[in-house]
């Protein structure tokens, strides 16, 4: 199975805060909002959504393809991706913008505050999905993660025109998309992600009910954090997947691109639904026990034993065939 994976490419910049920050703010102030905060500690790691779900799903070894757009100095970045097993052939490089940034301070609550540069991210409206779809032989599923947003249209709109099945991913743009842009990027996908807040957000924006929504994607798929995921399909019971317990808590960005990650390549391997999402568990676990959302190993062994202990024997038996 071929995975086209869109979305942004980018550095992150992340920041410590040893304090909290509801202890800042001012309740009747929040509408004249003024802070610096004082962080202790800054790490600077390759991110964006697009780039980091395409390593984990190397890292496991489904061969992605990473579809988007960076500037002159993605080339140190684009062989790191290379090495782990991703196909940046289709990446889109810049004359004139830099590789897109994100800067993120974290409290001691693992709350976060962030903002994003999108620099040559703007071109990823230049790509044409047919043009990747060619030189890989064909795709069988496209996910269109947070990007350029009118790369995010396009992508969603070559995909409806060309048939070719797509999983909608607004995560970080969802904030700024209004109703009747998330309603066409939604509609018609075979699988919809998001976390529990977003859930609210979609449904608060397009005015639809999560049973009308339900009844416009094939599979609406939410994570729950420390709960782990809930998938839900029309006229079904939703199946719901626990996390496997982590070993640490060292920083929480890219822990949903880790659980997409898996997941994909849960489908990538045509495993089951519930098998899928523990194998996007297990990846998350992953993650959030890391400084940096491609920072972690996957060595097979102890992922291995991990899924084991968290989902069993059986489990564990069919997706060490797949990962192998």
């Amino acid at each position: 199975m071929r995975i086209a994976v869109t979305g942004s490419i980018a550095t992150d910049h992340l920041m410590t805060f040893p304090g909290r920050f509801a202890d800042q703010l001012v309740a009747d102030q929040l509408h004249t909002v003024s802070l610096s905060f004082l962080v202790d500690k800054l790490d600077v790691r390759r991110g964006g959504v697009g780039a980091n779900i395409a390593f984990g799903m190397g890292q496991l070894g489904t061969q992605p393809v990473l579809v988007g757009a960076a500037g002159s100095d993605f080339e140190e970045y684009r062989a790191w991706l290379d090495r782990h097993g991703v196909d940046t052939a289709s990446v889109r490089i810049s004359e004139t913008l830099h590789t897109a940034r994100f800067v993120c301070t974290t409290d001691s609550d693992h709350n976060q505050i962030g903002s994003f540069y999108t620099g040559a991210m703007s071109e990823a409206r230049l790509i044409e999905l047919k043009t990747v779809a060619d030189r890989v032989g064909g795709l069988d599923l496209v996910l269109i993660g947070a990007d350029d947003p009118e790369a995010m249209l396009r992508h969603t709109e070559e995909c409806r025109s060309r048939n070719i099945p797509f999983a909608a991913d607004f995560s970080q743009q969802i904030a700024r998309m209004g109703g009747e842009d998330i309603r066409i990027l939604l509609d018609g996908a075979t699988y919809l992600f998001s976390n529990e807040y977003e859930k609210g957000l979609i449904e608060s924006k397009t005015g639809w009910s999560d049973e009308e929504i339900l009844g416009r994607v094939g599979h609406r798929v939410t994570t729950l954090g420390a709960r782990g995921v809930r998938i839900e399909r029309a006229g079904e019971d939703p199946i719901e997947v626990g996390c496997p317990q982590e070993e640490r808590k060292a920083e929480p960005t890219g822990v949903g691109d880790a659980f997409r990650a898996g997941f994909l390549s849960g489908l990538a391997w045509d495993v089951s639904l519930e098998r899928a999402a523990q194998i996007g568990c297990m990846l998350a676990t992953l993650v959030i026990e890391t400084v940096g959302t491609q920072e972690y190993q996957l060595r097979r062994a102890h992922f291995m034993d991990r899924f084991a202990k968290a989902y069993g024997d059986e489990a564990a038996a069919e997706v060490q065939k797949h990962l192998n």
